[in-house]
């Protein structure tokens, strides 16, 4: 709206360079939904159309919703998102220009150079020469990218790449000296990142992609798996008001919620982690990886190269022949069918409840795993697993022992940020059995 309205930012203070708004990560209303989606591309790759079909909406009504509620509509926000990702590469990077305008989505030069002088009254050649040079070698090799992710801070990067790292999946994920590195599956190829938290608060994300013109997504992903969108003053100042959740937050402020590059890979290990440990689930999504996953085969850099299965290709497997109990198996397959079949979306633009009702409704996914895939794969930033072992014994630890009944009752006093908390006691948990 500031921008049809003429405004520009500040060329000193640059609000444009922080973070995305956590209020897309908090709402579950078709607006939240909706820009999640621009943020990760949809408009680019489908239209206002297919926005306005995965909202569950007509394109006329979904245009008034959000002009009513962000005084903009579909097509205005993701002229926006690109806007924001060209200047970023821009100045960040030392792509051709031509390739910064595919990169964040324009359909021609001539559109780039206009809506780059429109939204920030100079020119692509002009925002350049007013950085400092950031050309590195690797930086400069075909297809990579380095990218620096503005964070919000605190920021307790220590307790989210232990998590990580905790739960790597052998030829999927990899972690070394302070790097997570991962595949990724994007909408129009494959791609390779390595994420490094900066003392400067930020994370170094380098991408190496089969097709630039995934850059915006691939980008929009990495942070969403470091949750980097979060206001963790506002969360942890509303957690730190309950006695019991308050030397927690101050021994590890800025905590985040992992998420997910792939919502249905979250949901699948999910599935894998039930009723074994951490370790047995590596083992057996490792496997899954094996026997059905793809490898990259042209990889633009080392790390990891092989890909989670789609759930296309899970959906046709035999439960039976799946290194897990049936049932686990059956669970596996009928989740992967209804992904395939778009009965079951899962990623942040997906209305939660319906999600967790569809979840629950197959054989082998009760209300933990339900929940834990809402915590991850859908970014709801108030959930709590009252039942969950890692829970019992934290909240035990921290002098709080009731049932799970009366657990359920003390987080009501966290809302709306109950995954905040749950983070916090399970890292509390992992720490005192160290």
């Amino acid at each position: 709206a500031a921008q049809g309205a003429g405004y520009r930012s500040c060329r000193r203070c640059r609000p444009d360079l922080t973070p995305g708004s956590p209020e897309w990560d908090v709402n579950a209303d078709v607006s939240g939904r909706a820009m999640r989606m621009i943020a990760d591309g949809v408009v680019e790759r489908e239209g206002v159309n297919g926005l306005a079909l995965r909202t569950g909406y007509s394109t006329r009504h979904l245009n008034r919703v959000l002009t009513q509620h962000l005084g903009a509509g579909p097509l205005s926000l993701a002229r926006a998102q690109r806007a924001h990702t060209a200047r970023i590469l821009i100045e960040t990077t030392e792509m051709p220009l031509i390739d910064v305008a595919f990169a964040a989505g324009f359909s021609s030069v001539r559109q780039f150079n206009a809506t780059m002088q429109e939204v920030y009254a100079s020119t692509p050649s002009a925002l350049r020469a007013s950085r400092a040079k950031v050309r590195s070698a690797e930086a400069a090799a075909a297809g990579v990218v380095k990218v620096s992710l503005a964070v919000r801070e605190p920021f307790d990067a220590a307790s989210l790449l232990a998590f990580l790292a905790q739960r790597l999946v052998s030829g999927v994920e990899g972690f070394a000296d302070g790097t997570y590195s991962r595949t990724l599956r994007l909408p129009r190829g494959h791609g390779q990142v390595s994420l490094t938290p900066t003392v400067a608060g930020q994370v170094e994300c380098v991408l190496r992609l089969a097709d630039l013109r995934d850059l915006s997504s691939a980008v929009e992903r990495c942070r969403r798996l470091l949750d980097l969108d979060a206001d963790p003053v506002a969360i942890d100042e509303h957690l730190a008001t309950d006695g019991l959740l308050r030397p927690l937050v101050a021994a590890r402020p800025g905590m985040r919620v992992p998420g997910h590059v792939d919502g249905f890979e979250v949901a699948m290990r999910a599935i894998i982690g039930q009723q074994i440990s951490v370790a047995g689930a590596r083992t057996v999504a490792a496997r899954l990886v094996a026997d059905h996953g793809e490898t990259i085969a042209d990889p633009a850099g080392p790390g990891p190269t092989r890909l989670f299965p789609t759930a296309d290709v899970l959906a046709a497997v035999n439960p039976e022949v799946l290194p897990m109990p049936r049932a686990r198996g059956r669970a596996i397959v009928a989740l992967a069918s209804a992904v395939a079949g778009r009965e079951v979306v899962l990623d942040r633009s997906a209305d939660r409840a319906e999600v967790r009702a569809a979840l629950v409704a197959i054989p082998g996914i009760g209300p933990w795993t339900a929940d834990y895939i809402a915590l991850r794969a859908l970014g709801d930033p108030d959930v709590f697993l009252p039942t969950d072992l890692g829970v019992r014994q934290g909240m035990a630890a921290l002098g709080y022992a009731g049932v799970d009944k009366q657990r359920a009752a003390r987080a009501e006093l966290w809302r709306p940020w109950r995954s905040y908390a749950l983070m916090q006691i399970w890292t509390s948990s992992r720490k005192e059995t160290q």
